[in-house]
């Protein structure tokens, strides 16, 4: 199969690449920087140097590459999370997951694609009782910095699973851990941790349910062919709750127990309930995020 992927050099792509090459897969790989086509290359993919918010530019990109499936994963993300600046930060995330899934949906279907598996987040539900199934509602009323974010994700969902026609699977995607993610030991949340700025928020009933970067790939490549056109948690099935995660993270890094702060935004995030009805990789059981 010949494969589109929007987004592939990100924390995901690069372990995607290589088990879509091992799978006998053709990759045509979308990468706005030149400098990172060696790379793509070296993952066994054939780059492509261009911008997902060119809508022309894409479209002529996608139909060079006669792919059978295209794989959306755009995002732009700050090198770390800022939660006073969330609007600012994420901004040209909103962009791409909006605008730049409209290009890349009608570039696909210029070029007489029929399957589309996209990328989204299953830290956006509501708050509830139990763990958030699919077919409960986002936030609605959230903190005003992540009401942009929340948003942008629904309107991509919407677009890949509204047009007519259109074999959509959209994967939601827990908190990321792993290489080259924010709970990297080397990365940025590592080391708010460290500093003790990552403090546990009022009694620390937030609960998140992680997934490791290698499962998110794995995930993704079984969509490509198994899974039925809808919507996918993809998440481990051990979701935590603030107050017993980031303690026992802060241990494994060698830092001091977090500090607490107040907030009037818990119970969130949510707990999520991991798909049934993917395939099985699809609904990984993965440790919780120290261990990357």
């Amino acid at each position: 199969m010949r494969i589109f992927v929007a987004g592939a050099t990100g924390v995901i792509g690069r372990q995607l690449l290589p088990l879509l090459a091992q799978d006998g897969h053709q990759v045509v790989a979308l990468t706005r920087s030149q400098a990172k086509a060696d790379t793509l290359r070296a993952a066994g993919a054939e780059p492509v140097i261009g911008d997902a918010l060119d809508a022309e530019a894409l479209a002529d990109a996608v139909v060079l590459a006669r792919p059978d499936l295209v794989i959306h994963q755009l995002t732009s993300l700050p090198p770390a999370p800022d939660p006073r600046r969330h609007a600012t930060a994420y901004a040209q995330t909103a962009r791409l997951r909006t605008e730049g899934t409209r290009n890349l949906l009608r570039a696909a279907a210029a070029a007489g694609v029929r399957r589309v598996v996209a990328h989204s987040i299953a830290f956006a539900y509501a708050p509830g009782l139990g763990p958030a199934t699919e077919e409960e509602s986002f936030l609605a009323d959230g903190p005003k910095g992540l009401r942009a974010t929340i948003a942008a994700v629904a309107d991509l969902e919407r677009q890949v699973l509204g047009a007519p026609g259109r074999q959509g699977v959209v994967l939601r995607l827990g908190h990321l851990y792993g290489p080259g993610t924010w709970y990297d030991p080397c990365g940025p949340i590592a080391e708010e941790v460290r500093e003790r700025r990552f403090p546990i928020v009022g009694d620390g009933a937030g609960c998140f349910s992680f997934l490791h970067v290698a499962d998110a790939a794995t995930a993704t490549a079984a969509a490509i062919g198994a899974a039925a056109a809808g919507v996918y948690n993809v998440v481990d099935d051990e979701p935590a709750p603030l107050r017993v995660w980031l303690p026992w993270y802060a241990k494994t890094l060698g830092a001091h127990h977090p500090g607490t702060c107040r907030s009037s935004w818990l119970p969130w995030p949510r707990a999520v309930r991991p798909c049934s009805s993917a395939p099985a990789s699809a609904a990984p059981a993965t440790p919780a995020p120290a261990s990357a």
